[in-house]
């Protein structure tokens, strides 16, 4: 640890990440411990983050806000910084945090996450700058219970710092949409249980309000063919999760 600044705990929480992990952990090294939530891995992820010195603690799945939670829970240092598995820390956001924690002026920051998408960093539109809030004061801060869609909560006033979070999504096509579809899944179980209710305009316009809104009135077409794929599968999402939660509704009533 530095000497003139708080100690720092990383967090994050892992399933099967083995070949997205090194990169983010060996960003993690400036910090001072690196606590490792693990869900049941069977790909070597718990392995290769111990060898990367790492703290690993199994622990069953809970659902993305209260597993966050509970992993910083077991954090030793009362600043922390939540990331996820395929992130990485750039190195000017690691310079600014570092300085922050000097003298913090806030218990709370964010700061931009940069996806890339496709061999591209997507610097437009609903890609960027995607501020998330992810360093904080455990005292001052928690995350959400919500099982997706998860956010840090806080009554603080939240600071802003520089440099980019590099969010490192799913190459394969494939694979990112079998990845969006148990996350509409897992929005639609929620607004069931929220007991939100779901109008055809909703269903009908949510999509092309997402697609002028992020590809047409913040340059998402900027970022090329990669932005516009992007910003197609992001609005089959805002009809996926809404068709599936009428579907959960239909299906009680019939029951």
């Amino acid at each position: 640890m530095a000497a003139d600044r708080q100690a720092l705990s990383a967090v994050l929480i892992t399933l099967d990440c083995v070949r997205s992990l090194r990169p983010t952990l060996e960003s993690l090294a400036f910090c001072d411990e690196i606590i490792v939530v693990d869900s049941g891995s069977t790909d070597g992820t718990s392995e290769l983050a111990t060898s990367l010195g790492a703290r690993v603690i199994t622990e069953s799945w809970r659902g993305f806000g209260p597993q966050k939670q509970f992993a910083i829970d077991q954090a030793g240092n009362d600043w922390v910084l939540c990331v996820d598995s395929d992130e990485i820390v750039s190195e000017t956001l690691r310079l600014s945090i570092e300085a922050a924690l000097i003298a913090p002026a806030y218990k709370a920051y964010e700061f931009p996450r940069c996806n890339r998408f496709l061999g591209r960093y997507l610097r437009h539109g609903e890609g960027y700058p995607d501020l998330s809030l992810r360093l904080f004061h455990r005292k001052h801060a928690r995350w959400s219970d919500d099982v997706v869609h998860e956010k840090v909560i806080t009554l603080d006033v939240v600071g802003q710092l520089k440099g980019d979070l590099l969010h490192h999504s799913e190459e394969n096509i494939e694979s990112y949409l079998a990845k969006q579809n148990r996350y509409t899944t897992l929005a639609a179980d929620a607004m069931l249980a929220e007991g939100v209710e779901v109008s055809f305009s909703k269903l009908f316009l949510s999509p092309g309000f997402r697609f002028i809104k992020f590809y047409v009135l913040r340059g998402g077409w900027m970022d090329g063919l990669p932005g516009l794929i992007h910003i197609l599968i992001g609005c089959f999402n805002s009809f996926a999760k809404y068709a599936k939660h009428f579907e959960l509704v239909r299906r009680g009533q019939e029951s």
